[in-house]
């Protein structure tokens, strides 16, 4: 009777501490999984606190406007990362897809044929990627970073050095135009941010990413036909990187020798910050947001508070750095449950 009597209480708690291991693991999943908007709530805050100018209009203008070519940018490597590949020639693909687009304008295309150009040009390197990746079985991260310097090379080659800008006024109105004092530019952002969502969220090829991305292997056992996937993911990349480009473009009415320079460290820590994963299959458009937003109003906040601009590069690795260490966290506790 005593041995009963021992083992009883033992097995009862064991059965209440699983459940209660378990929901402190589902809670400390869900606050690495949702940690950007806490470090973006606190930053808001402290920026505030420093200069009240942070929280004016003005300034909310500026950060909306500043993360629709960032955002776009994000979108567009979140894709890749998504099938566990990734894609480093996107922000060299934006600036050559716009100044392709911007060159058709000087025979005679429409701007609207010339916007649309240049966001095929931008598809259109996508797909060589995906090709080279799936066809050739080259290592994506080696690969498009012998595309990142062909792309850069060529837009040096074809502006010669110089910057473009003669584009006419229809050409550069999106990035320009106000409703009220309010840019339209963003809404280009949240369309494509809600396309994106639909896509991952609501559509078999969405959820035919996140499985190859999770575990290719099994996703072909299931009949999956995984390289046409990874195809599709660089095209969509591609094309956003191309929007991005024309946005870009449209907003500084002009394009330089080295446009896009500067981006892709950004555009590739806003969805890893987020919460996409850099293994694959893991992540949504909400972090993706958050991410941007996160980045733009630390280099907004720090401008406000004439905090010395030299810093921020270091600031946004070391922020690429803790998320890479959290999403990592985060995956070794999935393959522990």
């Amino acid at each position: 009777m005593s041995d009963g009597a021992s083992v009883k209480p033992s097995a009862a708690a064991s059965r209440t501490a699983g459940p209660a291991r378990s929901g402190r693991s589902s809670t400390l999943q869900w606050l690495l999984q949702n940690v950007v908007w806490f470090w973006l709530f606190g930053l808001v805050v402290i920026f505030g606190v420093f200069n009240p100018y942070f929280f004016t209009i003005n300034n909310m203008q500026n950060i909306m406007v500043q993360a629709t070519v960032l955002g776009l940018l994000a979108l567009a490597i979140s894709l890749p990362l998504l099938v566990a590949e990734i894609d480093l020639s996107i922000a060299s693909n934006m600036g050559f897809s716009s100044v392709i687009g911007a060159l058709t304008l000087n025979y005679g295309v429409p701007w609207w044929g010339g916007a649309l150009v240049g966001i095929l040009a931008g598809a259109v390197v996508g797909l060589f990627n995906g090709l080279c990746v799936t066809r050739l079985r080259m290592v994506s991260l080696i690969e498009t970073l012998a595309m990142m310097i062909i792309l850069q090379g060529a837009l040096l080659a074809i502006t010669e050095g110089n910057t473009i800008a003669n584009m006419p006024d229809e050409y550069t109105w999106i990035g320009q135009a106000t409703i009220g004092t309010w840019p339209i530019m963003p809404l280009v952002f949240v369309v494509c941010l809600a396309a994106e969502a639909i896509i991952l969220r609501r559509t078999v090829l969405g959820r035919s990413i996140y499985a190859v991305g999770g575990n290719a292997a099994a996703s072909t056992a299931a009949g999956i036909r995984v390289d046409r996937i990874k195809i599709i993911a660089f095209v969509l990349s591609g094309l956003l990187a191309g929007i991005a480009g024309y946005m870009l473009a449209a907003w500084q009415m002009a394009i330089t020798s080295n446009q896009g320079e500067g981006f892709l460290l950004y555009s590739i820590a806003a969805p890893i910050i987020g919460g996409v994963s850099v293994f694959g299959g893991r992540g949504s458009v909400v972090g993706i947001l958050g991410g941007v937003l996160l980045l733009t109003t630390i280099q907004a906040g720090l401008a406000v508070v004439s905090f010395p601009s030299f810093y921020v590069p270091m600031i946004g690795g070391l922020m690429i750095f803790v998320a890479v260490a959290i999403d990592a966290i985060r995956v070794r506790m999935s393959a522990g449950r």
